[in-house]
């Protein structure tokens, strides 16, 4: 299956398919602490100076070529040069979605806007029957967004996190699910 990342809109938010000029705008706003601590442990902290460079050059990008993953920028419509978060879906058994917006924007539900516009693109436009997302309990807001698009909880571990080793836990909606709740 080869399909690019289109750039998708929501009502207040652009997303932008991720590319290396992007780097720069992901390096003034990432490395924050309210940012990385719930994210995976593979994220290096403190991050390094040229870690989005890295990351996207080396990582994204390859997995974009590869159509495993799609990765996009979050912009607000009213600033569109103006970079806020970046959302991602790739292709795995148990983690499908991820994303991070500045502390500064959230609180205004600009999150799940992104969220239903990426879901909306794996169920319908790539076809797949089930999203999955890992979230640290502690992660109260992201839980919120999963819990507003009809996502449940279908098990509990344990996950390294960069804040340290968290209880986690696994959410799920099918494409069914997903259709029903979009009627």
């Amino acid at each position: 299956m080869d399909i690019p990342a289109p750039e998708l809109a929501t009502a207040r938010l652009i997303l932008r398919p991720l590319e290396l000029a992007d780097a720069g705008a992901v390096q003034r706003v990432f490395p924050q602490w309210d940012i990385v601590r719930f994210l995976a442990s593979q994220v290096p902290w403190p991050y390094p100076p040229d870690g989005a460079l890295i990351y996207i050059r080396d990582q994204a990008l390859p997995a974009i070529e590869r159509n495993i993953e799609w990765h996009w920028t979050i912009r607000p419509k009213a600033e569109p040069a103006r970079l806020v978060g970046t959302i991602s879906l790739k292709v795995g058994l148990d983690e499908n979605r991820g994303f991070w917006l500045d502390p500064a924007w959230q609180g205004q539900g600009l999150m799940t806007e992104a969220s239903d516009a990426v879901t909306e693109f794996w169920f319908e436009v790539l076809g797949y029957t089930v999203l999955r997302v890992p979230k640290a309990v502690a992660n109260i807001r992201s839980r919120r967004i999963s819990k507003r698009a009809g996502m449940r909880v279908i098990g509990v571990d344990e996950r390294d996190f960069v804040s340290g080793r968290l209880r986690t836990e696994l959410w799920e909606i099918t494409r069914e699910e997903w259709l029903a709740r979009r009627r």
